[in-house]
């Protein structure tokens, strides 16, 4: 009894006490650990946009954003297609935890997909040990962010909640939709991803509907500007 009461609180203050470190890989660090062997073993298909590397309880991870570059009026470069990948790495191998992939829709004019790394870091949001990575991107329409979609995407033990945001110039284009797990979150992730959204609307990256905060108390699922 005294053994089993020992690991219960042996395990409990290691994952309390355990610090999820993480940066942003140079170019010559993604050069020499992404080599070209490597990106074509991996099937990374378009250019790499930014690579992250964390370490948290479950080991040494990267996050990989690539995107599909292309000509465009608007803008000095856009993007067509985004990807992004997450590597666990151990004793030289890469395994695939989780990828996510988007792509501009035509019928909506947009013209741009793009991340939006001004929003990203990775932490542990609710000191479990392990990293809880938030990835954020939208996308450029006719009246540039103002018509744009939005997604937020949480990764919390490898499964996925997202949320979607279709931007719109008048009240009544304007929506979000709001995925049933995300709800069951922990407090602390649910509001860093309040905090972002909030940030999104002051940096006029996009527009919420009226009483968005209220609307997510009451565990919607879909709101708008009625």
């Amino acid at each position: 009894m005294t053994i089993i009461l020992f690991l219960i609180i042996y395990n409990f203050s290691f994952g309390q006490n355990y610090k999820v470190t993480s940066k942003q890989l140079s170019k010559e660090e993604i050069d020499s650990i992404f080599t070209v062997t490597i990106k074509d073993k991996l099937q990374l298909e378009y250019s790499i946009h930014r690579i992250y590397k964390y370490n948290d309880k479950a080991g040494e991870h990267y996050i990989v954003m690539t995107k599909n570059a292309i000509k465009c009026e608007e803008l000095e470069t856009c993007s067509d297609i985004i990807k992004v990948y997450c590597f666990s790495y151990k004793n030289d191998v890469f395994n695939l935890k989780w990828s996510l992939h988007d792509f501009i829709l035509p019928d909506l004019y947009e013209y741009s997909i793009t991340h939006w790394t001004k929003y990203f870091k990775i932490e542990d949001y609710d000191s479990d040990g392990f990293a809880d990575p938030i990835i954020i991107y939208g996308t450029r329409g006719l009246n540039d962010f103002s018509d744009g979609r939005i997604k937020i995407l949480v990764y919390y033990k490898n499964k996925k909640s997202v949320i979607r945001h279709q931007n719109g110039i008048h009240d009544d284009e304007r929506n979000t939709q709001v995925d049933k797990q995300f709800y069951k979150l922990p407090i602390e992730i649910k509001n860093r991803v309040k905090v972002l959204m909030k940030n999104i609307a002051e940096n006029n990256h996009g527009i919420f509907p009226y009483g968005w905060q209220k609307a997510m108390e009451k565990n919607k699922l879909k709101f708008d500007e009625d």
